[in-house]
């Protein structure tokens, strides 16, 4: 894959990330991100079609309360580039693997979020000193570590081989492959649902 599509794959995840949490332009729906993704990657019909099978799927998925749902940015970003990119995963793996991606996601969320939350707290402090500049700067700094998170798990997931994602698809047997073509189906369909 060239350097200009890695670059690209790393700013598609970094404002899905980004917008996973200011939710503003809509980059973190799997359509848009898995469009973006066929975009760069050069395989633009695997992309649409993973993103529009996810958009079925997170359709239920939502923050309630203090509740964090899965999260969509990495549950796409990360399959997108394992269908799209240089592995070309078939597409039910993909949708397969954004369940996992989704909770390592919900994981690294609420990490985050705990993170901002003293990052809040400082900034209380700074603005009760007079310092107003610091909202905005406490403000862009949460922005961007929300954007790392999805950001650095796609970096990592672009330095493995594609021969050895290739080869560890190869050692699944057939039948978890058949059942996640099968499964694939109806996942959409359960996110509609919910």
């Amino acid at each position: 894959m060239s350097s200009l599509a890695i670059i690209g794959c790393l700013i598609v995840a970094f404002l899905a990330g980004v917008d996973g949490i200011l939710d503003e332009w809509s980059f973190q729906q799997p359509i848009v991100a898995g469009t973006l993704m066929g975009v760069v990657t050069g395989d633009i019909s695997a992309g649409i079609l993973l993103g529009s099978s996810l958009q079925m799927v997170t359709l239920g998925w939502m923050n309630i309360g203090a509740a964090v749902s899965p999260d969509v940015a990495l549950a796409v970003v990360a399959p997108a580039y394992l269908v799209c990119g240089p592995a070309q995963l078939p597409l039910a793996v993909g949708v397969a693997l954004a369940i996992p991606f989704a909770l390592i996601g919900q994981g690294l969320t609420v990490l985050v979020r705990r993170l901002v939350s003293r990052l809040v707290h400082r900034v209380e402090r700074d603005v009760a000193a007079g310092h107003l500049e610091r909202v905005t700067q406490g403000h862009l700094l949460s922005l961007v570590l929300q954007g790392l998170r999805v950001m650095v798990p796609v970096a990592l997931l672009l330095c493995i081989p594609t021969s050895l994602i290739q080869s560890l698809m190869g050692d699944v047997p057939a039948f978890v492959t058949n059942g996640l073509a099968v499964a694939e189906g109806f996942i959409a369909v359960v996110g509609y649902a919910w």
